[in-house]
């Protein structure tokens, strides 16, 4: 099928510019996946088994990234990986992937006003969540709708508070593990007592890839890179500079924190604790630790919510501009913003929203299942079309004509989808995770029959 890039529909403005890029990628990787979920990770695969899984995870980001960084400098598009695939793959891989990521973030976005609205109960317990929830949800509309520019100022100021956070919580945590830092009223040198305690693999290997699929959920959102391309005045620069970071602050923000929490909080406290931040915090006896934490979380999941709706209306602009979906979805207005795609976005949060309310056992389970399977599959997607792109690059130029090269390529990208694989197979050992298969894998057979049946081609 042929890209119908409708140009008079109005353009994108590349009005963001490498440090929004940095911060943005930044702020997509820290969300609630490290603050909230880093306990379950401990639990399930131990102390050390949690530092490896993060430690593979973020060598996962980084492989996906160095082959998304030369689809995206090399063609600068705001369908990023849908675009990629539909023209390296097949285009019923592209509607796929577009339909599975557009999932993953609405999902996510449902979730995410709920979830701050429940966490401003701690201030205002007799105010109903669904009144905090509705009133984020049209603060992050309202940003994303004003300008592209809107979206990537704000996306700086609440990454810049996450930062802070996080160094403050590493610095304070390795001064409590050499006794420098009070700890449960004592200056005692823990070290890695805890981290150490039940060796590498308590729960042996099948554990450690059974987290994979959550680990990979913590660091989703680094992808936005690719999407934002479209959209930054100078990708050729920004791209290579926001992905040569990536494996340093992923190791600094996602290990290290990781090696704290474990460190300080025995296997078991870790395991039960739903906020294992504010129990650390609390510990070293800082004050309003919890109101503290809660803050930071909330701005994570307003950050997560903005970028959520980002990406999730460029991808549903993105199936529109490759004619996979109406037309009239297109259109941006004169602020660089994709209006019509913003509110259908916006809608299925809102679905997904009430989903989790009225039907959190059947409609909402499966959702939840499909945007963590989602992730995965996506990024799949971009070392396959990166293999392809290149074949198809050297047909008619030389390797150095391209700005950004994914090094030893084909062989880091098969690397990186056999590693993937893995953790998509490691779903079937957890439980808890299953069903992502279960709903993931029909959810992938349903898009792939119907766009045979509408254009019968794959």
């Amino acid at each position: 099928m042929e890209n119908h890039n409708f140009e008079n529909e109005g353009r994108f403005k590349r009005k963001m510019t490498s440090r929004h890029l940095f911060m943005l990628s930044l702020g997509g990787v820290i969300g609630t996946g490290l603050f909230l979920s880093s306990g379950y990770t401990i639990a399930q695969a131990g102390p050390l088994g949690a530092v490896i899984s993060y430690l593979i995870g973020a060598v996962v980001v980084y492989l996906v990234m160095l082959s998304l960084g030369e689809l995206a400098v090399a063609m600068p598009v705001t369908g990023s990986f849908h675009t990629y695939a539909t023209k390296f793959i097949s285009p019923g891989t592209g509607f796929t992937v577009a339909w599975l990521y557009w999932i993953c973030w609405t999902v996510a976005l449902g979730t995410e006003f709920l979830g701050a609205g429940m966490l401003m109960g701690r201030w205002f317990p007799h105010v109903p969540t669904w009144v905090f929830a509705t009133l984020f949800a049209l603060v992050i509309f309202a940003i994303n709708a004003l300008s592209v520019r809107s979206f990537a100022e704000a996306e700086s100021f609440f990454s810049s508070i996450k930062v802070i956070a996080i160094l403050v919580f590493i610095v304070l945590g390795i001064g409590a593990m050499i006794g420098v830092v009070s700890f449960e009223g004592r200056h005692e040198a823990i070290l890695f007592k805890h981290l150490l305690a039940h060796g590498a693999m308590p729960k042996g290997f099948a554990a450690l890839v059974s987290v994979m699929l959550a680990v990979n959920y913590a660091f989703s959102g680094t992808e936005l890179i690719g999407i934002a391309a479209g959209e930054t005045d100078n990708p050729k620069e920004a791209v290579p500079k926001a992905i040569k970071t990536t494996i340093g602050r992923l190791v600094i923000f996602f290990v290290l924190t990781i090696v704290v929490l474990a460190s300080l909080l025995p296997m078991k406290e870790a395991g039960v604790s739903s906020a294992p931040f504010v129990d650390v915090f609390d510990k070293m006896g800082v004050p309003f630790a919890a109101d503290i934490m809660n803050f930071v979380i909330l701005t994570a999941i307003l950050s997560a919510g903005n970028s959520g709706l980002y990406a999730s209306s460029r991808m549903l602009w993105s199936l529109a501009n490759e004619g996979m979906i109406s037309q009239k979805v297109v259109k941006i207005n004169e602020h660089g913003v994709p209006m019509r795609a913003l509110l259908l976005s916006m809608a299925g949060a809102v679905l997904a929203l009430f989903s989790s309310i009225y039907a959190a056992d059947t409609v909402y389970l499966a959702l939840v299942s499909i945007a963590g399977f989602a992730v995965v599959v996506v990024w799949l997607s971009i070392p396959m079309a990166q293999i392809n792109f290149r074949k198809e690059w050297l047909k008619d130029h030389s390797e150095k004509e391209l700005s950004y090269r994914t090094p030893f390529t084909p062989v880091l990208p098969y690397v990186t989808i056999v590693l993937l694989l893995i953790s998509i197979i490691g779903i079937a050992w957890d439980a808890s995770q299953r069903a992502g298969l279960y709903f993931g894998l029909p959810f992938i057979a349903l898009c792939y029959l119907y766009y045979y049946w509408r254009y019968r081609t794959f």
